[in-house]
């Protein structure tokens, strides 16, 4: 993958602390309301139940606390940027999944994880630099990129349990906006260039996928779809051919064919 030449978008640290806590307070909300019976039930990820994936939900947050309750890394520098964190991701599928049948297990009161891991989020994190240096699975990173990171975790798998529970669990705007620019910085990312823009209202507008770059008026190769769309395309979690026969995206050119590039989490 070329690197980027663009410069990295800046999140506020603040304003994604807050979204990571408002987001999961979503989706403590709606966890407590589960019966067994939805608890049981399956969900879009192989074998994870609704209960494994309201475990790991807790685990997107509760990691941050772990990470800083570690040594800061020396140096000065992180060794994984945000941009590079959503293509760190393949490969720990299957020891993420063991860590939440294990979590769940081990803490069936899922009210009491939640709770515990709220309060833990709430005295460890306000207050710390952004630039500390946090020691993840995937690289040391910087809290305030890995806190953009978490909201990602939050969006994607609040979709997740949605789709499973039969859900209508809301998604903090913050946090919404967070997720898609970080995936839509990822495409660029991924396949850098100015022929084909892909549009995401009212988050995030980039340009990727080398050819001929348009200067002025409507390019010629323009996607454009909603939030959850594009983040379900870019998670794999809907295809591209589907989310057109849904009209649920709209590509106009010949450029303007994603296919090839998505997912980028896998």
């Amino acid at each position: 993958m070329p690197p980027s030449q663009k410069r990295a978008r800046r999140y506020d640290l603040v304003r994604t602390r807050t979204a990571v806590q408002a987001q999961f307070a979503h989706v403590r909300a709606a966890v407590g309301t589960l019966t067994q019976d939805q608890l049981a039930l399956p969900t879009r990820l192989g074998e994870w139940t609704v209960r494994e994936l309201a475990a790991h939900l807790t685990m997107a947050v509760s990691n941050v606390c772990r990470n800083l309750e570690l040594p800061e890394p020396p140096g000065e520098k992180p060794e994984l940027t945000l941009l590079e964190w959503p293509f760190s991701t393949a490969g720990r599928a299957g020891r993420i999944a063991d860590d939440a049948a294990a979590l769940a297990t081990d803490r069936p009161d899922l009210d009491a994880l939640y709770a515990e891991t709220a309060d833990r989020f709430e005295a460890a994190v306000p207050g710390v630099a952004e630039d500390r240096l946090l020691p993840t699975r995937v690289g040391v990173m910087r809290l305030g990129d890995f806190l953009v990171t978490r909201t990602v975790e939050l969006v994607v798998h609040t979709d997740d349990l949605n789709a499973a529970a039969g859900l209508d669990i809301p998604y903090d705007r913050q946090a919404l906006a967070a997720c898609t620019r970080l995936l839509t910085d990822a495409l660029a990312e991924k396949a850098p260039g100015g022929s084909v823009e892909v549009r995401v209202p009212p988050f995030s507008v980039v340009q990727c996928v080398q050819g001929p770059k348009h200067t002025r008026g409507t390019p010629p190769n323009v996607v454009e779809t909603d939030p959850l769309t594009w983040i379900r395309l870019a998670t794999g979690r809907t295809q591209w051919s589907r989310a057109l026969d849904e009209a649920k995206v709209s590509a106009s050119g010949e450029r303007a064919d994603l296919s090839d590039l998505l997912p980028l989490l896998r």
